[in-house]
């Protein structure tokens, strides 16, 4: 905490008036970093016509945070804090499905999903589980793979409609 507190160039009171703890400081980088890859998700899915094509941009821009080391490297970082917070990645309070999984209910609505907010749960705590084993192996998702969740989440919508 000091090494941040001295990069910041705040003295210690200035940093615990804004962040109570190091929880609270970890609660606020998670959060930062969930409203950039939703706007990021959603500035990709906006380029699309089609809910399936909107579905298929989602799934490779949630598994792109594993393709750049740079970015790899700090969601692990993050995921790895996220523990000492009371939660693990992809559950409880700080899920990253949540807000993730808001900006599949209109597609899936659009492909007569009968209950899309289930349907963008589940779809989402899959993708992002796949995008934690990736991160904590080190590994890349392949085309084939992202082709498969997309093709499943697409599937799993059209059997429930």
């Amino acid at each position: 905490m000091a090494d941040i507190v001295a990069t910041a160039g705040v003295s210690n009171d200035a940093f615990y008036r804004h962040f109570a703890s190091k929880d609270a400081l970890v609660g606020a980088i998670l959060e930062d970093g969930m409203i950039r890859l939703a706007s990021y998700l959603s500035h990709q899915m906006a380029k699309e016509s089609t809910p399936e094509d909107k579905v298929r941009r989602w799934v490779e821009g949630v598994l792109s945070q594993a393709t750049d080391d740079d970015i790899a490297s700090t969601t692990l970082a993050v995921l790895w804090n996220a523990g000492s917070v009371g939660a693990g990645f992809g559950s409880g309070p700080l899920s990253a499905s949540t807000p993730l999984a808001k900006l599949l209910r209109e597609p899936f609505a659009q492909l007569g999903s009968s209950d899309p907010d289930l349907d963008a749960s589940l779809a989402a705590h899959a993708t992002v589980g796949k995008l934690s084993e990736h991160l904590w192996q080190r590994t890349r998702p392949r085309r084939h793979e992202i082709a498969r969740i997309v093709d499943f989440c697409l599937a799993a919508v059209r059997r429930t409609g």
